[in-house]
């Protein structure tokens, strides 16, 4: 169907009317783009079913990757990419008076994430189907996913996201392979054969459903899969009201990250934990016992690795499953379980190390509980060993202590592997945060630094860079990303120099115009495009940008001899709804832009722009546009970042602190490439290791700063006395915990220099071309083919036809 324009026109038509029960001059772009997805998912399904067969006939090893999001964005445009089947579609529709791309806008984004985490998990997949690795996904179907973000005067509002309701072309329900999952009930002992037995009676079920989606690789014959769990009524009878089981079974598939200010939420997130990891287990060994007849060598036939401490329940309920359905012994259960089980920590910061109560715990998972408490009791005899009379060190490595599990600290002890996820990152979890693990278990600890795929975020979202880079070294970096650095050779050409500035241009051009849909206002597309799109967190430090902005506008406003280039201060993101803190802070980005977009005196030289629903698709938008990459989080808080790669490799120039990925950006493009500035990890961890930090000194000895934090609560803003107060008060009273007014006057500086090497246009543009030639190092075909090899010992299995 779509081996030439002239076939694929006349599937298309036939499809459309069969599968939209309407002539095609009656159809909608929505029917145009329901029948193009079913004619895809057709056209793959014997590549997807045969991947799956040569996977089982071949006994290849496969990793099953956990992950409490995946945050897929659209998926047309990208199957289409990878099939290498787009052009002819494109040509085709365009013959019938359709144009693609409209008909890929109509897709809704598949949100199921917040930020880096679920957008890493989704190119990691597709990285494993590009380079023909047997690694599938398994996650959560939310029928909401994220939040819709709504900006009513200058407020966040959050609307349910609908990503379904328009059904999801791409998906399979498979409910033949259903599972129930079981929560609350008793724990019976008891004696058989010799051994001592429990069972779990008086649980209440919950029907997990599997809904299956194809990871389409890049141009090759891989196509794997992303299962996503849907929580349903059990037939199994329970004692409660019918509706009230019902609304509460629904509710664990309903939302992602469910507020948990209270216990009803706390329960909750803990039952979509268990959910995920207890269905996926289940079908991961129903699996392997049906075509090995046993699960003595499941190390050797499956990896499972959990993505952040969401899923690490894998480790007790694998243990379950060994122990009291499979008859093993603890010895042996154990083995399996670290032998099979990897874990990537993604943050150093306390509160995102998940603890749960006991009184929450214990009650909800009765038997996980037991296996726990007999994982804590046998690894602190173990310590005990190690280090007699230190009951201190113990209490402080223990997996149950102060009435709390504590996931990180079982993820170690459980798995065979911890990485980080970037070089900072993985040396402060070894020297700080996880010392004592680090000291008990060195061989566990390693580092894969992130990476992202370059297939999405720059041959589909930067079409005109990837057409250019095309015409001046050849498409084998495509398949070759490291390739990229040929592009050296070009940065001081005045030619590829030019081209890179129109391909830039014009992408600006693409963003300035959604940006005039959406807000109404016009921006100047020769001003520097400065970009700070990301979740919203007080580590992340938006607040610092918005300081610095405040400060540029004070000086236009009141020195006529001050003077800079135009500058367009773009932002996206979304703040947690029951974050408060954070929502203060888009009110302010809010209030800054209104008063800064209606000056006329300095509305010609500068603007800021709060772009709402931050997701996917806008962010390929905004990628490719952007000039300055804003990377500002307090060094040592940000684990890696991956936003700072898909700016890198569109050619904006980062300003960022020495934190996360941004060092090895550093490391990679060299010094005179990007603009550093602020503490560095070490000095932020000596802070806060030794005091010594009073916010209050910078406060009153530099006007710079005493001026723009006055302006939060002075009147400065149309908006209530307090509005800003907790901003304030944070910076102040609070003694300013991600020290952004200690970091300002470095950021204030940082900035001069960028100003002006802007107007350097053959430096910019070198730094620009620098930055997309090195950037082939941050894929994550490179990070794919290091957990392949270091950590899940699974191979290339690329079939023969």
């Amino acid at each position: 169907m779509f081996s030439n324009k002239e076939i694929f026109k006349e599937t298309f038509l036939e499809k459309l009317e069969m599968l939209c029960g309407k002539s095609f001059k009656e159809s909608t772009v929505r029917d145009q783009y329901h029948t193009l997805g079913h004619m895809v998912r057709e056209f793959i399904s014997a590549t997807w079913i045969a991947t799956n067969e040569h996977n089982r006939s071949t006994h290849a090893k496969q990793v099953y990757y956990l992950s409490i999001e995946f945050l897929l964005g659209r998926m047309l445009g990208n199957n289409l990419l990878n099939l290498g089947i787009r052009e002819i579609c494109e040509e085709g529709l365009l013959d019938l008076g359709i144009s693609l791309q409209e008909v890929e806008e109509s897709e809704s984004d598949a949100g199921l994430g917040n930020g880096g985490l679920g957008r890493l998990a989704a190119c990691f997949l597709d990285s494993l189907a590009s380079l023909n690795l047997p690694g599938h996904g398994y996650g959560i179907r939310y029928k909401h996913g994220l939040f819709d973000q709504k900006i009513v005067e200058g407020y966040q509002v959050e609307l349910p996201e609908q990503w379904l309701r328009h059904g999801n072309v791409w998906e399979l329900r498979r409910h033949d392979q259903a599972i129930e999952v079981g929560f609350w009930g008793e724990v019976e002992t008891i004696h058989l054969n010799g051994r001592l037995d429990f069972r779990t009676v008086s649980e209440e079920k919950i029907t997990a459903v599997p809904y299956d989606i194809p990871v389409v690789g890049y141009k090759t014959d891989t196509i794997n899969t992303l299962r996503l769990w849907n929580a349903e009524p059990s037939p199994y009878p329970t004692d409660k009201n019918v509706m009230e089981y019902k609304r509460e079974t629904e509710a664990v598939s309903e939302l992602l990250y469910p507020d948990d200010t209270h216990d009803e939420g706390k329960i909750l997130r803990l039952k979509q934990q268990y959910f995920l990891v207890s269905a996926s287990l289940q079908n991961i060994i129903q699996q392997h016992r049906a075509h090995h007849g046993h699960v003595k060598d499941l190390h050797k036939k499956v990896a499972i690795h959990i993505n952040d401490t969401h899923p690490v329940l894998a480790i007790p309920e694998l243990m379950r499953i060994l122990l009291d359905k499979e008859k093993m012994s603890w010895e042996e259960a154990w083995h399996i379980t670290i032998e099979t089980i990897s874990y990537t920590n993604h943050t150093t910061l306390s509160e995102a190390l998940e603890k749960w109560p006991v009184r929450i715990f214990k009650p909800l998972l009765p038997r996980i509980y037991m296996i726990v408490e007999e994982i804590n009791e046998r690894f602190c005899k173990q310590l005990w060993k190690r280090y007699p009379g230190e009951w201190d060190r113990i209490k402080q490595m223990a997996i149950i202590a102060d009435d709390l599990v504590k996931m990180a600290h079982l993820a170690i002890v459980g798995s065979h592997s911890i990485n980080g996820v970037a070089k900072i990152h993985t040396n402060i979890l070894k020297e700080r945060e996880m010392n004592h693990f680090y000291k008990f278990y060195p061989s566990k600890f390693n580092n894969k630094t992130n990476g992202i795929t370059h297939r999405r975020w720059l041959l589909k979202a930067n079409p005109q860079l990837a057409s250019l880079l095309n015409e001046a070294i050849g498409d084998k970096w495509v398949q070759s990303p490291a390739k990229l650095t040929e592009l050296l050779s070009y940065r001081e050409d005045a030619v590829f120099q030019h081209q890179i500035a129109q391909v830039k241009k014009a992408r600006k051009d693409i963003l300035a115009k959604h940006i005039y849909e959406q807000t109404g206002i016009n921006v100047d597309t020769n001003s520097i495009f400065d970009v700070q799109v990301k979740r919203l967190h007080a580590y992340k430090r938006q607040l610092l940008n918005v300081l610095h902005i405040m400060y540029l506008y004070n000086r236009l406003k009141e020195d006529s001899s001050f003077t800079i280039y135009p500058h367009t201060f773009i932002f996206g993101a979304k703040a947690s709804p029951g974050y408060y803190y954070a929502k203060k802070i888009i009110k302010l980005i809010n209030s800054l832009a209104d008063k800064v977009n209606h000056d006329k005196q300095t509305n010609d030289r500068l603007k800021v722009i709060f772009l709402e629903n931050y997701r996917v698709s806008l962010a390929e938008d905004i990628f490719p546009a952007a000039d300055v990459s804003e990377q500002i989080s307090t060094a040592s808080k940000e684990a890696s970042g991956t936003g700072n790669m898909k700016f890198m490799m569109n050619g904006a120039v980062t300003v960022g602190t020495l934190d996360g990925a941004n060092i090895e950006i550093k490391e990679e493009v060299g010094n005179e490439h990007i603009f550093i500035f602020g503490l560095t990890s070490e000095e932020v961890l000596n802070y806060h290791h030794n005091g010594g930090y009073r916010s209050m000194d910078y406060y009153h000895h530099d006007a710079r700063v005493h001026r723009v934090v006055d302006q939060l609560v002075n009147g400065y803003y149309p908006v209530a006395q307090d509005e800003f107060e907790p901003i304030y008060d944070s910076l102040t009273v609070q003694n300013d915990e991600y020290f952004v007014l200690k970091d300002l006057a470095s950021y204030i500086d940082v900035h001069e220099r960028v100003n002006n090497m802007y107007q350097d246009t053959h430096t910019w543009l070198r730094m620009s071309i620098t930055n997309i030639a090195q950037s082939g190092h941050f894929t994550s075909d490179r990070t794919i083919l290091q957990y392949a090899h270091d950590i899940w010992k699974i191979k290339h299995s690329e079939m023969i036809r």
